[in-house]
């Protein structure tokens, strides 16, 4: 059973994913932060902030992708993405995997983040500086 796989419109803790993976028998954990930040290189113009919304199917999704990623690999993971607005700086993503060795840890926690990336039914609009916005990961 995943340590947490959660879609959250409230702010995110690294130490709350750490905690949640940490046990006596595992040696590493290796972790990752998404932060919003204040460009994108595929659009003109200063981000100031990032609304992410979701499918229903969220929850279910990342429970399944953190399952899936844990049994393959052997390790405990956390991960939870944001939903809602988030200003430049926040965390849209955090995740934690561990293991008895680092490599399996590093990983891990590499393998659920680009899941999650590609997998996840969540997307963004990307509101910039001058009032306007464009959305990302709607086809």
């Amino acid at each position: 059973m995943p340590a947490i796989a959660a879609i959250s419109a409230d702010s995110l803790s690294l130490d709350a994913h750490v905690r949640a993976v940490s046990d006596a028998a595992h040696g590493a954990v290796a972790t990752f932060v998404g932060l919003v930040r204040d460009h994108d290189p595929s659009v003109e113009g200063e981000v100031t902030h990032l609304e992410y919304s979701c499918h229903p199917d969220a929850p279910a999704v990342i429970a399944r992708i953190v399952a899936e990623v844990e049994a393959a690999s052997g390790t405990a993971i956390a991960v939870t993405h944001r939903t809602g607005m988030l200003a430049v700086g926040e965390a849209a993503i955090v995740a934690a995997a561990a293991s008895a060795h680092r490599a399996e840890a590093f990983e891990a926690c590499r393998t659920v983040v680009e899941r999650v990336k590609a997998e996840l039914p969540i997307w963004k609009r990307e509101i910039l500086a001058d009032g306007s916005h464009t959305w990302v990961g709607i086809a």
